[in-house]
């Protein structure tokens, strides 16, 4: 069944355009009111993602780090500023738009997974192929299959998430990521859940995925895996205060 797939097939590279960067955050403030207050969460953040790179970004519990990826997904909106991914204005989308775009131009993973808990994981990889309909029908079942052979978890395809281990329920919500081939893949603190060598090998696998043309950008609250990213962005009180390329990519 796996036969009519290979690598290249199941990731490609995002044709972007090169005069301007894949990702671009504008003077982007993101301010939080409730009755204890008005909470700034991000004040002015300007940042430029290339098209292939992997990026973590680091921070203190309450940075906001987790608003600055929830920008990018849409899953928050700005209080002011711009965010352009490939030249789309996402700021300006509404509701609909923006779980349409989502699904079609982001991997989103998540630290507790997110698998629907009644599905198999074939069934919960192939989710969002039918949600997006990019994929012929008949041939969605074999991508999901050809998808969890990439990350070693074909041989658990019919099982539930609760059957399976946390690393395993990871990998699966990364294979789930790239159902659509999106170009960009967020993840906020995906090792958070998880033991050291397991973290290893999630992090082992993205750098995979940014080999063959992937754009990651890593949340993490782990100064060491942070390191395995090319660039690393520092943010403190709602602002970038350094970014830093880790020595072994200089």
């Amino acid at each position: 069944m796996l036969a009519k797939f290979n690598t290249g097939e199941l990731i490609t590279t995002a044709s972007t355009n090169s005069s301007r960067p894949l990702i671009e955050f504008v003077d982007v403030a993101k301010i939080f009111k409730s009755e204890a207050g008005v909470f700034p969460a991000l004040r002015g953040v300007n940042l430029t993602i290339q098209a292939g790179e992997f990026v973590s970004v680091v921070g203190k519990s309450g940075s906001g780090k987790s608003t600055l990826i929830n920008m990018l997904t849409g899953i928050d909106r700005p209080s002011r500023g711009e965010i352009y991914v490939a030249g789309t204005p996402v700021h300006t989308l509404n509701e609909s738009q923006i779980a349409r775009w989502r699904g079609e131009k982001l991997g989103v993973v998540f630290q507790f997974f997110q698998l629907l808990p009644t599905l198999t994981l074939l069934e919960n990889i192939r989710l969002p192929m039918d949600f997006c309909d990019i994929f012929p029908r008949p041939e969605r079942n074999d991508r999901a299959m050809a998808l969890l052979d990439l990350v070693d978890l074909s041989g658990e395809a019919g099982k539930t998430p609760a059957r399976l281990s946390g690393g395993q329920q990871q990998r699966a919500a990364i294979a789930r990521s790239l159902a659509n081939d999106p170009p960009i893949i967020a993840t906020d603190e995906p090792t958070g859940n998880l033991d050291s060598a397991t973290a290893n090998q999630v992090i082992e696998l993205f750098e995979r995925l940014v080999g063959q043309g992937k754009t990651i950008i890593m949340v993490t609250h782990d100064p060491d895996l942070a390191l395995r990213a090319a660039r690393v962005i520092s943010i403190a009180d709602g602002q970038i205060i350094s970014e830093t390329r880790p020595e072994k990519h200089l």
